[in-house]
């Protein structure tokens, strides 16, 4: 056990009590998620910028910090749906009743594999999901968490849940490009829209050039609302794991719009007659949360205390039930009412301070514009056999833009490299079939994708165990 050496002022946070060496940790932490966050920048941002150096829109002086600078506005835009199914991954509850270190070992190992396996991949050029590697890292930082500590160490269900959005995205990719450049083809046959560029001088006419930049800006912007998220639920684990009083829960709302919230919530709630005596300990104990809630958020003291977060969960989870449940009968203005009760009950755990993502957000648009070329030679070159054309630059851009902006509002992570790569290997098979494929190149990212996931689990157990062990 570390013991209490000291006391310390952090910025945005004000004094608080942390050990010397538990503020030493807490500061690696947070030097370890900028650090994973500039390394996503320039291992994944690369896949936005490939098309539009590859058929001449922008040179690369250009594109980078166009790329950057839309990442870090797709973070600070993008809301914080993605980063709460990140923080929901974890095993959070069981943390807090844990000495605060534990939460360390448990961070740490998540940004230390994931930052290994990023760079190591980047070296070589392959293009490689920066998703895949942290969702792996957490559930193996999840299962040395239960192997040492017990209780559940993974959330099965979110972890099936993100799995699922990852395995299928790139897919979606691959399905979606081959059909939309067939679609091109039928409207636009006669357009320069499928030339390839005859040198580096070679510009692509006016309309594609402004539409190749335009989707690698829409790009940048969902890889930074997607991807960026990912930094900031990281840096919200720490927060809760070493702070739970600061930010277990959202301290801006204030005690008269708690109370407001569940005083109108109770309202529709007492109109609702149960069917059966299910239903009726459901809500018995949904009020019974409520009147809680409202007594703890009046007591600055049990405000601060992880249990009211907990509570604050309850409320949702039972409101949500009732929302669902079909056989509760509900007026349209009672069910207008307890959904827009629900968002602002949800506000109070999800959330993320504004000084937070402007961090992450710009670690991301920095990382862009740092170590890209070696992602982009290979997306620009070598998975197909040809020189990219203007309408394959273009399909894989629109379908990976629209596939990840649209998992950002689901508040499911996918990746952005599988999304893209899978776009242009799409775009290829359509322009030339199979045989327009780099099976070489191909098999590199399959053998990635196949292994980025036990790699990623077996380095996060690894380095739970000897940070438990050694520390």
């Amino acid at each position: 056990m570390i013991p209490i050496l000291s006391v310390h002022t952090l910025p945005f946070i004000g004094e608080v009590d942390l050990a010397t060496p538990i503020f030493i940790v807490f500061i690696l932490c947070i030097i370890a998620t900028v650090g994973f966050e500039l390394v996503n920048g320039f291992h994944d941002t690369a896949n936005a910028v490939a098309t539009v150096i590859y058929t001449n829109a922008l040179k690369p002086v250009y594109a980078i910090p166009w790329s950057g600078m839309w990442n870090f506005l797709g973070v600070a835009l993008g809301g914080v749906a993605v980063a709460m199914g990140i923080l929901n991954l974890v095993p959070l509850d069981h943390l807090m009743v844990l000495p605060v270190e534990v939460g360390a070992y448990m961070v740490l190992s998540v940004l230390l594999s994931s930052i290994a396996w990023n760079i190591g991949t980047w070296y070589l050029g392959i293009p490689c999901s920066s998703s895949h590697t942290m969702i792996g890292s957490m559930i193996g930082a999840g299962l040395a968490f239960k192997a040492y500590y017990g209780g559940a160490g993974v959330n099965w269900h979110k972890a099936e849940e993100i799995g699922l959005s990852l395995i299928l995205s790139p897919i979606v990719g691959f399905g979606l490009s081959i059909f939309l450049l067939f679609f091109l083809k039928k409207a636009f046959s006669k357009t320069r829209l499928f030339d390839i560029p005859k040198n580096d001088h070679d510009k692509p006419p006016i309309l594609i050039r402004l539409l190749l930049i335009t989707t690698c800006m829409l790009v940048s912007f969902f890889h930074g609302s997607n991807d960026g998220q990912k930094g900031v639920g990281l840096f919200m684990l720490i927060l809760i794991a070493f702070l739970p009083g600061h930010y277990a829960v959202n301290h801006s709302i204030s005690n008269q719009k708690i109370s407001q919230n569940i005083y109108n919530t109770r309202q529709v709630i007492s109109r609702i007659k149960p069917g059966d005596a299910v239903m009726k300990v459901r809500i018995t104990e949904l009020d019974k949360a409520l009147v809680t809630t409202d007594s703890l958020a009046k007591n600055p003291a049990a405000k601060k205390n992880y249990t009211f977060r907990k509570q604050v969960e309850k409320i949702v989870a039972g409101v949500n039930a009732i929302l669902k449940d079909k056989n509760i009968k509900l007026s349209d203005n009672d069910h207008k009412t307890l959904e827009a009760e629900l968002k602002q009950t949800d506000k109070l755990t999800q959330f993320a301070p504004v000084w937070v993502i402007a961090i992450i957000s710009t670690a991301l648009g920095i990382g862009t514009m740092i170590g890209w070329k070696r992602i982009v030679v290979t997306i620009g070159e070598k998975i197909g056999n040809e020189h990219l054309s203007y309408a394959q630059g273009g399909t894989a851009e629109i379908v990976a833009a629209s596939t990840i902006g649209l998992s950002t509002g689901l508040g499911l992570p996918v990746s952005t490299t599988h999304v893209l790569s899978s776009g242009i290997a799409g775009a290829m098979v359509a322009s030339g079939g199979t045989k327009n494929l780099n099976s070489r190149t191909l098999r590199s990212i399959a053998l990635a994708w196949v292994l980025t996931l036990p790699v990623a689990i077996a380095l996060a157990f690894l380095f739970f165990a000897l940070f438990h062990l050694f520390i």
